[in-house]
């Protein structure tokens, strides 16, 4: 199966070519191939997803840009699974309660002490009323969609005293 007019064709065609090993040609010269994880709704990019040895490579192709897609393969089971693992956090070990609450408290107490205003709410702190951060309190567990503050906030944690991770001594790209 292959396709042209990339963009024309809308999401109900695409959802047909997920979970494929895909050709994509890209302009003149170019051509892409990989899993097609998914494809954007307003800009038609497509997402590839290619595995090798290393590990899983990500490429998104810009949809104005996509000029043919031909479909390659289809996934079996094992490759469908690959490919939603993919984007998935590894799992953390599960914290207790007690450990919890400190790790709340902690958070609370470093964003206070840096002049942050924050709310404890009963599984949750709220920053400025605009961030939210729930258990186990990392940078990865804040949510907000004032992208300025989140990058602040999830920096300010990850410089955190005793916070398992790069510090801004260490990594340059990691300063506050």
């Amino acid at each position: 199966m292959m396709q042209c007019g990339w963009p024309l064709l809308g999401p109900l065609q695409w959802i047909r070519y997920t979970d494929k090993q895909v050709k994509v040609k890209a302009g003149k010269q170019e051509e892409h191939r990989g899993w097609m994880v998914t494809v954007d709704p307003v800009s038609a990019s497509v997402v590839l997803v290619d595995f090798s040895e290393a590990g899983a490579s990500v490429r998104v192709v810009m949809g104005h840009a996509v000029e043919e897609v031909e479909v390659l393969q289809d996934a079996d089971a094992e490759t469908v699974q690959r490919l939603r693992s993919a984007f998935v956090l590894p799992k953390r070990p599960g914290l207790g309660p007690q450990e919890l609450r400190t790790r709340k408290g902690d958070v609370r107490c470093w964003l206070e002490k840096n002049r942050v205003p924050v709310e404890e709410e009963v599984d949750k702190l709220k920053v400025a009323k605009v961030l939210t951060i729930t258990a186990p309190y990392g940078p990865e567990d804040c949510c907000s969609s004032n992208q300025i503050i989140l990058d602040r906030i999830q920096r300010l944690i990850r410089i955190k005293p005793g916070h398992p991770g790069p510090h801004p001594e260490t990594d340059p790209d990691e300063r506050f």
